[in-house]
């Protein structure tokens, strides 16, 4: 009997990966084993992203983000709870997680002022 169909990697017809360290830890742990997360980010926060606006010269500056990738090895992910422990059920489900995106809703009507004074 085996725990997972894959046993813990994306390794099939290799026979050797090169180690990663793993961003938390420094703990070397197979690259095809670690769990990655691309991380993306604004450079600034939204406290200093507002104060930076009113201090512009510029009406509208898009500010730069900060794209990086994240490793770690199968302790810290559990620990970190980027990943968390499943079922003997829940093991075999492969779909993607739901990803929880704003989406911006158009204003569908004419503003509240407009309908006023028509």
């Amino acid at each position: 009997t085996v725990k997972r169909r894959n046993h813990g990697r994306s390794k099939k017809g290799r026979g050797h990966v090169k180690l990663i360290r793993c961003d938390n830890c420094f703990q070397a742990c197979p690259k095809d084993k670690a769990i990655k997360r691309f991380n993306v980010r604004n450079m600034i926060e939204a406290a200093a992203k507002r104060d930076m606006a009113e201090a512009s010269v510029y009406e509208s500056y898009d500010v730069p983000k900060v794209y990086y990738k994240l490793q770690h090895c199968v302790g810290c992910a559990i620990h970190g709870r980027i990943v968390r422990v499943r079922s003997r059920v829940n093991r075999r489900n492969r779909a993607p997680p739901p990803r929880f995106r704003q989406e911006f809703k158009k204003p569908t009507g004419a503003p509240a002022a407009v309908k006023a004074s028509a």
